[in-house]
């Protein structure tokens, strides 16, 4: 698995935990909707950290705890 995968799974788990969607969370974290959508549908290859931070920010989630998942402990 590559790192843009585990962020993508990452995103879906935890809208899943919140029962969220993604228009839901693109609305808390105040992002477009593209934008998230696009890391989950590969227009969007290289996610920058500033946009993580703010998904984050809108999950009420630090980067810490949005890394720490097993899906990054085995990256390509």
């Amino acid at each position: 698995m590559d790192t843009v995968e585990a962020i993508k799974i990452r995103i879906l788990q935890l809208c899943e935990e919140e029962s969220i969607s993604i228009n839901k969370l693109a609305n808390y974290s105040g992002l477009a909707p593209s934008t998230l959508k696009g890391i989950l549908y590969d227009r969007s290859r290289n996610p920058k950290i500033i946009t993580l931070k703010i998904i984050c920010d809108g999950l009420n989630i630090t980067l810490a705890e949005f890394f720490t998942s097993s899906e990054f402990n085995d990256l390509e």
